[in-house]
């Protein structure tokens, strides 16, 4: 089963394939999405790797958590679940 890697303190230079390239040391990567701001259209400096199974994230985690990628220390953690939002208008109502 895929296991999705919270990659953070990414340069804003780093591109998908950047870090499709990077992780695929580890092991199979199945998919990297790379957030952007809704405002400016630039990358908010974090993005998600979604490795082929448990044992391949955990490695990645162990190769590259620390790794520095053009002068900067990444973050590489097990991607945790957003907790649900509230509704638009705080408290879940409408």
């Amino acid at each position: 089963m895929a296991e999705t890697l919270y990659v953070g303190n990414l340069p804003y230079s780093a591109s998908e394939q950047t870090l499709r390239d990077l992780f695929s040391r580890a092991g199979p990567v199945e998919n990297v999405r790379l957030p952007v701001d809704r405002a400016t259209g630039q990358p908010r400096g974090f993005g998600f790797v979604e490795m082929a199974n448990k044992a391949d994230a955990q490695k990645a985690i162990t190769m590259f958590d620390g790794y520095e990628l053009d002068a900067r220390r990444i973050r590489v953690n097990p991607s945790e679940e957003r907790a649900p939002r509230a509704g638009r208008y705080g408290r879940g109502r409408y």
